[in-house]
């Protein structure tokens, strides 16, 4: 390989860290269907209950909450529930901020908790279906994450 040929990809993200009264009033509305989403996780082997929620353009919220099952691989996300049934609630009305919250045996995560890398993937794919951002709130019990786009979180997405 030929070093004169090589180059450099820099990458980096911007993360905002906030509190829940920082946030706008629909900000606040969408992390509070979040944290209400976790309560409708079927966690019991993890005891892991996440909670999301879309914010669809059009102002409505489509919650999902994550949902296990003893063959491990064939349960699914709260991320993912909630953003597939906005696709098929919703169509062609774009997603534009989605938030995340979860209890950990009952009690809400002290950290802010952030998506796996297959919700990472399936974000920036609603980023490129929609031709928009999405906005992510990944929520703690105090502080909240702020990313402006799945790009920030998963910068070299795979793309067809």
């Amino acid at each position: 390989h030929d070093r004169a040929m090589a180059r450099h990809l820099q990458l980096s993200a911007k993360i905002t860290v906030c509190r829940y009264n920082e946030l706008s009033d629909r900000e606040k509305k969408l992390v509070t269907a979040a944290r209400e989403a976790t309560q409708g996780a079927y966690a019991p082997y993890s005891r892991f209950a996440v909670g999301a929620a879309v914010a669809l353009s059009d102002g409505r919220i489509i919650p999902g909450s994550n949902q296990e099952n003893a063959s491990y691989p064939v349960g699914l996300c709260a991320e993912r529930v909630a953003l597939f049934a906005a696709g098929a609630t919703a169509g062609t009305v774009p997603p534009v901020a989605i938030a995340l919250a979860a209890c950990d045996k009952g009690q809400a995560v002290g950290k802010p908790v952030t998506p796996c890398g297959a919700c990472r993937q399936v974000m920036r794919e609603v980023e490129m279906r929609y031709g928009q951002p999405l906005r992510i709130l990944m929520c703690g019990a105090e502080e909240i994450y702020i990313a402006e786009s799945a790009a920030d979180l998963l910068p070299l997405s795979f793309e067809l």
